[in-house]
């Protein structure tokens, strides 16, 4: 297993070479450009689910983000605020040590139901770094489904470099989508 983490609040990205093979069978991911300035990647799935049925998932992170990939690990724990300015939040629950916190992983920048859904943040271990990131959502009727296209740009300074880190989060964020569409499915008539 390959792990990214910063060590705060117990975050910790797991990679298997199961879930990769996972994926390749059901998404298309790929690093689309990496440089020590930043890097791109893009992931695209087809969901046998209507525009509108995706959109409703995709503002409901709780039912498809991997919990592996949350500071308390748990996905019940996300939402999503999906107006301009709104929060993609994280519930963290009391300890016998500290009161009950949260983390903002993004905010809302552009909100179309059935279309597009564009964050702004530094997700996961990048947020303890010097770096900003736009994540979109692009969602376009394809057949009797949607074609998800799910594009995160990243740029700042990332110890250890971007370059560097780039597939270990492009295979994160390919996660992610297969959640989606696996969440999206079950949703759908």
């Amino acid at each position: 297993m390959l792990s990214l983490g910063n060590g705060e609040g117990g975050m910790r990205f797991f990679l298997s070479l199961a879930s990769a093979a996972l994926l390749a069978s059901s998404a298309t991911a790929s690093v689309t450009s990496a440089s020590d300035a930043g890097f791109d990647t893009v992931s695209t799935v087809e969901i046998a689910a209507s525009p509108a049925d995706v959109y409703a998932v995709l503002v409901t992170p709780a039912r498809w983000w991997v919990a592996a990939h949350s500071y308390s690990g748990k996905a019940a724990n996300l939402s999503i605020n999906p107006q301009a300015g709104g929060c993609f939040c994280e519930s963290l629950p009391a300890t016998a040590l500290t009161g009950a916190g949260s983390v903002e992983h993004a905010r809302v920048l552009y909100a179309q139901p059935a279309s597009t859904l564009r964050l702004s943040g530094a997700l996961g271990p990048l947020q303890a770094e010097a770096a900003v990131g736009t994540l979109t959502f692009t969602l376009e009727p394809a057949g009797q489904g949607t074609k998800v296209t799910m594009s995160y740009v990243v740029g700042g300074h990332i110890r250890g470099g971007a370059a560097a880190v780039a597939p270990i989060v492009d295979q994160v964020m390919a996660q992610q989508l297969h959640g989606l569409k696996a969440a999206a499915e079950k949703r759908a008539p």
